[in-house]
């Protein structure tokens, strides 16, 4: 089949093939077998059979317009040609041309404009490849949602993977399903097994799952899924915490590379995006936009400024929308713990011993210049974790270190839980604030040591006389399905969880919010990345209580030991300065990566500087990422996002729906599929074609949703309702999602609605119906396509006037003047259909001559962006093979530079308007005898 031909599938449209009718679902071409279409059965044997199609291997034959079957509309109110236009409407993608926001206000959450701007970015560019680099806590899973729910739309989403870190797996997927009704299949442990038991041996996974979200620890092992992936397209990939995915080399950095090359849609999602480094953030840019950095030494802010958004709490759209959904953070609190006698040995044989160089007689050289500082954080975060690091380092130790090491874990065996200043200030507080029994205050304990975090779980529960089951704890030790039980129960209001203990596995991404005001920092890292990062999962977007923050600062009388206000104290209150006075602390750190902070720090600490003088120096280098980020977001924006203009036959959703239901089961759904309504809920035993559109959620989900053998959905229009039970899934006692789905425009039942409707029409027929028209007019879709198959223009026409002079007019303005709606009545008058057979043809070729007439015009349109980014490969190509690299490195870049300028070009050709003109004959609209006489 030719590409004309292929340019004339549309989503939308009907096709024979094997002497069966099908509805095209989406069209994708240039695979290995042609033109592929996905489709859905409409004819009786294969009727909601879901199916792909290439055009290479199947005789694929569209339907031709001038064969449109004409048929009278006898239901009451027109009900099914009004069902039908809207279904057509709502199957239509957007066109590429379309830039605005169709769904902006659709789903389980506030519209906040800022929140919308990432949408309007990502839907302004070639294709829709973005960073999200907005600062923790802005909410950028809500941001995520948004892009992808409008990609679903435009019929550009429906393969999506989502890639993120694993302790957020079920918090992302909750999100998605309860705020947007965009299902994922989880690919945690749990789901990898549930592939083994449900796929044949050796078939792609990512085939099975069309929707999935998967860690990127399980994702990267290239073994177990790397040919998979290479076998894999993606409509939208989604990498959250993308400041992973730099190192070059690295595993992670070679699975978003593979990812990169696999899908249309890439969004990266980082509120630290980067490690100050030029070069590795061009290697990040790459991934977007492989021909937006020539010279990834020498790069501007105007360069990369299609392809990512920053913001901060105190950016001026996102401070005067956000309002009291985020509440201001109280102050960081220093509780200083005085040391203990034996705490004030351990002090004197750390100053006297390993601080002052005479733990060993060997020259202390390279890494070992640092041991004595993993020595002091270690006592510094507690006894327990210098125990542990000493009793490691004897292993190997000899001579005068073994010794010294003995001296230390003599030290630490002999020092008890009451020796500990620490750990009697931590529970002073907790009770302080409230934490204990009968009590339902909660807080979160961050230690960056395991052996702390385990042994304050072991011994605080019985000091605040909290059972054990008040307690969790979570580090990297923990496997990933207990890691996010344990992050669920304590995001719900009703379950007896009251602490937290917790390493910085948890300061990346999870949401510790919903009940817990409280932070209290244990020991502090030596980062203020680290610092804001543990911060910010309770000073986030949907805070209603002033975060509080505390740390637990242990003090030595001895003027020369390092104690917690050499190190941690000051920056705990350059953390609280800079997220006041800047909204993040990447401007004074000097440093955008924790670990890359922290060694700085250390080494300065050795050459003695003080805390101030490293961060000052740091501060007054020439920072080569602030010009990329510095004013990024931060300039007020007027104006509002824009919206799409989409026609419409139904005010709402919810009038859709209900009308399709009784449609499709004949006025009697309240018997076919026992349809209840109580207020604002709708319950339903879901057929079977619906329940497999559902197979993505989680089992448990769809198992308490069960009724002996069927299911039961609960779904709902009402926000307020919606939100109530998303807020009452937060206030049970056990992990559990709302049991109330709110039905947004992008839910698989409304899918599954549009699908029912469009094929209770016979083959190629179109409803007559009688309105408030003075002629025949004919209701005619035209859709010019890519080469990919993705629409670039859709024209939405009524044709009248015939055989005279033809006229042509938008159709939602004829519907709307001819008062098609739910006020219509049906006198089943008889109605001439002949005469409109006759007229047909001449209708369609008016429609075609139209479309022919305007597509240079379109066609134009549409190549502008095309050709501007044509002369950004070309001063990309001239400009990359500037530098005086050595030949064999030159020759190599040469080719580089050559492959991705013929990759972008391909992608470009298949980007422009080709092919014939999609016609397709959706409805006539004609006078009423009544209105005739």
């Amino acid at each position: 089949m030719t590409t004309t031909q292929a340019a004339t599938f549309a989503p939308g449209s009907r096709i024979v093939v094997r002497d069966e009718e099908w509805l095209i679902r989406s069209v994708k071409t240039g695979t290995a077998d042609g033109t592929m279409v996905k489709a859905v059965g409409v004819s009786e044997f294969v009727q909601d059979v879901e199916a792909t199609f290439f055009t290479d291997l199947e005789d694929i034959t569209p339907l031709v317009p001038e064969e449109t079957d004409l048929i009278q509309d006898t239901s009451s109110r027109f009900r099914q040609s009004r069902l039908f236009l809207e279904a057509v409407l709502r199957r239509t993608p957007l066109p590429r041309t379309e830039r605005g926001l169709a769904l902006a206000d659709r789903f389980l959450l506030d519209p906040l404009t800022y929140q919308q701007r990432p949408v309007e970015l990502a839907l302004s560019g070639l294709r829709p490849r973005i960073l999200l680099a907005d600062v923790v806590g802005l909410g950028k899973t809500l941001e995520i949602g948004l892009i992808l729910a409008e990609l679903i739309r435009r019929g550009r989403g429906e393969r999506i993977l989502v890639v993120s870190p694993q302790q957020v797996l079920e918090q992302f997927q909750r999100e998605l399903w309860t705020r947007f009704a965009i299902p994922l299949v989880r690919l945690d442990s749990t789901g990898i097994q549930r592939i083994q038991q449900e796929i044949p041996a050796g078939r792609n996974p990512f085939t099975y799952f069309k929707r999935a979200i998967i860690s990127v620890d399980t994702l990267k092992d290239a073994g177990q899924f790397g040919h998979h992936l290479d076998a894999t397209t993606w409509d939208a990939v989604v990498i959250d915490e993308s400041h992973n995915l730099i190192n070059k080399g690295t595993q992670r950095n070679e699975l978003a590379r593979r990812l990169a090359a696999k899908t249309d849609a890439l969004l990266l999602a980082s509120a630290t995006p980067h490690n100050g480094d030029k070069e590795s953030f061009a290697q990040l840019i790459s991934l977007l936009d492989p021909a937006a950095i020539a010279n990834e030494k020498d790069y501007q802010a105007s360069d990369i400024a299609h392809l990512y958004l920053r913001r901060t709490k105190i950016s001026p759209e996102v401070r005067d929308q956000i309002g009291d959904r985020w509440a201001d953070r109280g102050p960081s609190q220093a509780l200083h713990c005085t040391a203990t006698p034996i705490e004030e040995q351990i002090f004197d044989e750390l100053t006297d011993v390993w601080l002052a160089g005479k733990w060993t007689d060997e020259p202390i050289t390279g890494q070992h210049r640092l041991f004595p500082y993993t020595l002091l954080k270690s006592f510094l975060s507690s006894h327990r974790a210098l125990h542990e690091t000493v009793t490691n380092r004897r292993k190997k130790a000899t001579g005068t270190e073994r010794a010294a090491l003995d001296r230390l874990a003599e030290l630490t065996s002999a020092m008890t839980d009451t020796d500990s200043s620490k750990l009697k200030g931590l529970v002073d507080e907790l009770r302080k604030i409230g934490v204990g029994k009968n009590s339902s205050t909660r807080a979160v304990v961050f230690s960056e040591r395991v052996p702390t975090i385990k042994w304050l779980a072991e011994v605080v529960p019985g000091m605040l006389g909290l059972k054990p089951n008040a307690i969790r704890v979570l580090h990297g030790g923990v496997a990933d399905k207990d890691e996010q039980t344990i992050l669920q129960e304590f995001e719900l209001a009703g379950s007896d969880v009251r602490l937290l203990f917790t390493g910085d596995v948890a300061s990346e991404g999870v949401n510790l919010h919903q009940q817990c005001h409280h932070l209290i920092h244990y020991d502090i890292p030596w980062s203020l990345i680290r610092i804001e990062q543990r911060n910010g999962r309770i000073d986030r977007y949907g805070q209603k209580h002033q975060p509080q923050f505390r740390a637990l600062i242990l003090t030595s009388d001895r003027d020369d030991a390092k104690d917690d206000r050499t190190v941690a104290e000051k920056l705990l209150n350059r953390e609280e300065t800079a997220h006041r006075s800047l909204g993040s602390v990447e401007a004074v750190t000097g440093q955008y990566d924790a670990k890359a902070e922290e060694d700085r720090l250390v080494r300065d600490l050795l050459a003695g500087k003080s805390v101030d003088e490293s961060y000052e120096a740091a501060h007054a280098e020439v920072d080569v990422m602030a010009d990329l980020f510095g004013e990024v977001g931060t300039a007020p924006v007027a104006t509002d996002v824009p919206q799409a203009k989409v026609p419409k036959l139904f005010d709402s959703t919810q009038d859709f729906v209900d009308a399709a239901l009784y449609e499709i089961y004949e006025d009697r759904p309240e018997d076919h599929i026992d349809l209840r309504r109580e207020d604002e809920l709708m319950t339903f035993l879901a057929p079977d074609d619906l329940v497999h559109r559902l197979t993505d959620l989680p089992r448990t989900y769809l198992r308490a949703h069960r009724e002996g053998e069927e299911l039961r959905l609960k779904v709902t229009f009402d926000r307020a309702l919606a939100q109530r039970k998303l807020d009452q899934a937060r206030q049970s006692k056990t992990p559990m999602w709302p049991d109330i789905a709110f039905l947004s425009d992008v839910h698989p039942m409304v899918d599954w609605l549009v699908d029912k409707v469009l094929i209770r029409l016979g083959r190629q027929q179109a409803p007559v119906l009688t309105a408030d028209v003075t002629a025949p007019t004919f209701l005619i879709q035209g859709v010019y396509a890519n080469r990919l198959g993705q629409p670039t223009v859709v024209q939405w026409m009524a044709v009248s006037d015939l055989p005279a002079p033809p006229t042509i007019r938008p159709m939602d303005d004829v519907l709307r003047e001819a008062n098609v709606g739910p006020a219509m009545v049906n006198r089943a008058e008889a109605i001439a259909i002949d005469p409109l057979k006759d007229l047909l043809p001449e209708a369609v070729q008016v429609a075609r001559q139209y479309l022919e007439g305007k597509r240079a015009e379109w066609a134009k349109a549409n190549a502008e962006p095309l050709q501007r980014h044509r002369e950004q490969l070309r001063t990309f190509q001239q400009a990359s093979l500037l530098d005086e690299l050595p030949g064999a490195h030159r020759e190599k870049r040469r080719q580089r530079v050559d492959t991705t300028v013929q990759e972008q070009n391909d992608l470009l050709d298949r980007l422009e308007t080709a092919g014939d003109p999609l016609l397709r004959v959706l409805a006539v609209l004609v006078p009423s005898q009544e209105s005739a006489a």
